[in-house]
């Protein structure tokens, strides 16, 4: 079984104030291994790896520490044969890193595309609500909404849409209609 909280705080701690960078450089070395070919798993393919992965970074002009924390943890990866649950770990990491930083991950699903303004709003009035330092947001259309919108602030799941309202009208009628609180 792999546990993403153990090796995303082992990363962090790791990492310690070069935390932010090494996630950067970790999200862009690891889209690259993604699209080596073949089976990835081992010490011989952890070394070749390993090698491939401290050419490319000394191309970019990255932090050596920060870079040097990326490669050692996606050799770790290859080497322990879990390199396939990368994704999960980075959605850990992340999820980490802006709760350290004060950060807010918002999702806004809406029926049709919304403009800026709209977003930013939202965004301000989020972080005025709860006292985040900033917040993190990602959207989505989903027309089978058919109006308004679905809202996730962290664990918290507002649900403002049209197609919300109508299932909860169609609820409560069948609940009328077998015997329930008002039949």
């Amino acid at each position: 079984m792999f546990h993403a909280e153990r090796w995303a705080g082992a990363f962090l701690t790791v990492s310690g104030a070069n935390a932010d960078e090494a996630f950067v450089c970790l999200k862009a070395l690891a889209a690259n291994v993604k699209t080596l070919r073949g089976l990835l798993f081992g010490h011989s393919a952890s070394a070749k790896l390993e090698k491939i992965l401290r050419e490319s970074a000394a191309a970019t002009h990255a932090d050596a520490a920060a870079t040097e924390y990326a490669i050692r943890l996606l050799c770790l990866l290859v080497e322990k044969n879990c390199f396939r649950h990368v994704d999960l770990l980075l959605q850990k990491i992340e999820q980490d890193l802006n709760a350290r930083n004060g950060l807010l991950d918002v999702t806004l699903e809406t029926a049709a595309a919304v403009d800026g303004n709209f977003e930013k709003e939202l965004e301000q009035r989020i972080k005025e609500k709860t006292g985040a330092a900033g917040v993190k947001m990602k959207t989505r259309v989903r027309p089978e909404l058919l109006g308004g919108y679905l809202l996730r602030i962290g664990s918290l799941f507002i649900d403002a849409s049209l197609k919300g309202q109508l299932e909860n009208m169609a609820a409560q009628l069948t609940g009328a209609n077998t015997g329930g609180r008002n039949g």
